[in-house]
């Protein structure tokens, strides 16, 4: 079939409107219409280059969800009709990680910059005048149809809006798992969240869940800091000095217990500062993207790292298994513990992609969201 899409031909460059042929779904395979797509600071990395992919033209898109309209030969956990949420990482559900409840860790997401399958990255599931076009990690959210593996998708309560569904498959969790499970966060904690977009918001909600007294939004956007209190911060800065020098205000000297860096562009700084304002025994958390096309020499301090026995720490999905992690914020949702309506700041359509990213680099959007007929 044929669907409209956003393409990156090259990289540096902009978004595309054109209509791409979809292949039809093959065994352990489904197609959904998505109904509403996350407007994710990674598929904005594809177009500066700082995020290489392996198959240019590229069809962008990690966060999403919609209704499934066809499903390929023997499969049986999902019909026409149902619910589908888009899941940024696969998860086989059979290899060592998947076994050890570390569904972040598949070993089929060896292969998700390809732009092919994850089971066979020379295998692309769209064309475009006859040329074969990647998917972005293997999903490619910013579509009409899309075609997937059942490894990267996951079936939906129908009660869940799909543009609340659509933030839960990337952002939420990966904010969220970050300051519970990647900091480790306990009551009492005082942590410091660094950067407050649509990742760093979920951050300082999981910070409030697990239980932190203190919670330091830090953020030269005084929009983003002013929203980080609603969202549960309790102090807020406009630089990670002046955040440490709150968050060792707070503990006698020793500084946050944890910091959580979510940063849309990473430099080698924001980790080296984060790292000078946790306490011994602490951990730094790194969730945003820095290019990975160059190196970043990170300048630590080695005594602190023995002698305070500080920890850094890479957070992939928030060190979460998303088909367990995923219905977890979805019932919070229902209960009221956790904002996910409130992060939607503005709705686009596929024609304004370009508009919604230049948006979220004006600092006017916690998430955009890309919303389907």
């Amino acid at each position: 079939m044929k669907t409209r899409a956003a393409v990156l031909r090259e990289a540096p460059g902009k978004w595309e409107i054109a209509e791409v042929d979809l292949a039809d779904p093959g065994p352990g395979e489904i197609q959904v219409q998505i109904k509403a797509a996350g407007l994710c600071h990674s598929d904005d990395h594809l177009t500066t280059g700082d995020m290489p992919v392996g198959k240019y033209p590229v069809v962008g898109g990690h966060e999403g969800a919609g209704v499934v309209t066809a499903v390929g030969p023997g499969v049986t956990e999902f019909a026409a009709g149902d619910h589908a949420g888009i899941l940024c990482v696969a998860g086989c559900g059979k290899c060592r990680w998947c076994a050890m409840g570390a569904q972040n860790f598949c070993d089929l997401n060896a292969e998700l910059l390809s732009g092919g399958t994850p089971e066979d990255p020379n295998r692309y599931r769209m064309s475009l005048d006859g040329e074969s076009v990647g998917q972005m990690v293997a999903v490619s959210t910013f579509s009409e149809y899309t075609t997937v593996s059942l490894a990267s998708a996951m079936k939906l309560p129908t009660d869940i809006p799909f543009d609340v569904a659509a933030l839960v498959s990337c952002g939420v969790t990966t904010g969220w798992g970050a300051a519970v499970n990647s900091v480790n966060t306990r009551p009492g904690h005082t942590v410091m969240v660094i950067g407050v977009g649509g990742v760093g918001m979920n951050a300082v909600q999981g910070a409030r869940h697990a239980g932190a007294s203190n919670i330091i939004a830090v953020d030269p956007n005084p929009y983003k800091t002013g929203r980080a209190q609603e969202f549960g911060a309790t102090h807020t800065a406009a630089t990670i000095d002046a955040g440490a020098e709150i968050a060792r205000s707070l503990t006698g000297g020793q500084g946050a217990d944890g910091a959580v860096v979510t940063v849309g562009v990473v430099q080698a700084e924001h980790v080296s500062q984060a790292f000078s304002a946790i306490r011994k025994g602490g951990t730094v958390a790194v969730v945003g993207l820095a290019s990975m096309i160059e190196s970043h020499p990170l300048d630590l301090s080695l005594a602190e790292l023995t002698f305070y026995q500080k920890r850094l720490q890479g957070s992939l999905y928030g060190a979460a298994s998303p088909r367990y992690s995923v219905m977890m914020l979805l019932d919070h949702y229902r209960s009221g513990q956790l904002k996910l309506d409130e992060l939607i700041t503005s709705t686009y359509e596929l024609e304004d992609i370009n508009t919604g990213y230049a948006d979220m680099h004006a600092g006017k959007n916690l998430r955009g969201v890309i919303k389907f007929a």
